[in-house]
């Protein structure tokens, strides 16, 4: 019997635009309008799917794969995700603090606590971010400040309740950071593709 070598399985990094839901066509979403899906920033090759989710408001790094085993790798807690969090008011050090340490969350109906994580300030004025198809609020309508939340737990919604729960809610989110994988430069929309053996 002929043996045949698998063929080599397609990763990518994206860029996801605000209003994008992280999926591809299904039957449920073909019922629907005005929903702007992945297959749409590029021709992907069959069998592709996103590694993990960013919400629909949600922006930033996503990646993509055929390989379900990488899949479940970069999902694990082994694998850092940093996300860049601009919330509503000039956040504390108490506030950075407890983000820090945990904060109770709902999960599936019942309180959560987070796990430690890393939070720092970030500096508004050196970030280079995507642009964002709808404006966020400007500082006519009160102050906001840029944070750095990594972690290594994704639970539903999780930073966005953790920023709220600690008395600041965010207002735009971006996930920056998977693994050794960055953001960079990347606008949204972009696609590319990454190597087979791509080091996370």
């Amino acid at each position: 019997m002929k043996i045949t070598n698998p063929l080599p399985h397609k990763h990518f990094a994206i860029c996801k635009p605000y209003g994008f839901l992280s999926q591809f066509v299904t039957n449920e979403l073909k019922k629907k309008k005005h929903h702007h899906l992945l297959g749409e920033l590029a021709d992907f090759p069959e069998g592709i799917l996103a590694i993990g989710q960013l919400d629909r408001d949600s922006e930033g790094l996503l990646l993509l794969t055929t390989d379900g085993k990488k899949s479940y790798f970069i999902l694990s807690s082994k694998i850092e995700k940093e996300y860049y969090a601009q919330v509503d008011g000039l956040i504390t050090d108490n506030a950075l603090q407890k983000l820090q340490e945990g904060v109770t969350i709902t999960v599936d109906n019942a309180p959560y606590l987070t796990k430690p994580c890393k939070v720092k300030l970030l500096d508004k004025d050196t970030l280079s971010l995507p642009i964002r198809s709808k404006k966020i609020r400007d500082d006519r309508h009160g102050p906001t400040s840029w944070i750095s939340i990594t972690l290594r737990e994704g639970k539903f919604r999780q930073v966005r309740k953790m920023t709220a729960a600690a008395g600041f809610p965010t207002l735009r989110l971006i996930r920056y950071r998977i693994g050794a994988i960055c953001l960079g430069t990347m606008q949204a929309g972009d696609v590319i593709a990454l190597d087979e053996n791509f080091d996370i």
